[in-house]
């Protein structure tokens, strides 16, 4: 392959579902509907995504460079819970600025390589239920408020977070569906 094909191929693997882009509107209830029904199978899709792998294939990087299989199950709830905080600062402050977070950095943390796949996967059911609970009750003048990410240099609506997490937790599930279908697993 050449350069250019190379660099084409790994952004598939990296972006096995496309990018997210936000919506500059504000959803309405029908498309809210929609993601918070993806942010409530998530746990379930990643259990399927995951079953029946063993030891050597958790630790396998879903595409050359990129994380383990373990690094990614391990950063879902690290990622989603940093999230459902930021939905509770928006709920109770005005525009508060949240803390941005080094995920790379905490997909090296010790505990990753050690703590059992399922300790994430029972800390990302309960995450989620809680989460969906939260944000299915919110009206639609909740959905407007927002937070500030200075990594980002950018506000986000609370209904454009709902997109990007729901987005994101399909995302990582599809490193994970697309390793094992591109190795036979």
């Amino acid at each position: 392959m050449s350069a250019p094909e190379t660099a084409a191929a790994e952004q598939d693997l990296r972006y096995p579902i496309g990018h997210y882009s936000l919506p500059e509107q504000p959803l309405t209830a029908e498309e809210r509907a929609v993601y918070i029904q993806q942010l409530m199978a998530l746990p379930t899709e990643l259990r399927q995504a995951l079953d029946g792998l063993n030891g050597i294939q958790f630790d396998t990087p879903y595409r050359p460079g990129g994380w383990s299989v373990r690094q990614v199950l391990h950063h879902l709830p690290d990622s989603h819970l940093n999230s459902y905080m930021r939905f509770r600062l928006a709920l109770t402050e005005d525009n508060p600025t949240i803390k941005p977070y080094d995920e790379a950095g905490w997909a090296e943390l010790p505990d990753v390589a050690i703590v059992p796949p399922d300790v994430s996967l029972i800390l990302l059911d309960a995450l989620h239920a809680r989460w969906v609970v939260l944000i299915s009750q919110l009206t639609d003048e909740q959905w407007l408020r927002t937070w500030y990410h200075p990594g980002m240099q950018q506000t986000i609506r609370l209904d454009q977070a709902l997109v990007m997490y729901a987005w994101h937790g399909r995302h990582h599930v599809a490193h994970i569906t697309s390793l094992r279908k591109r190795m036979g697993w």
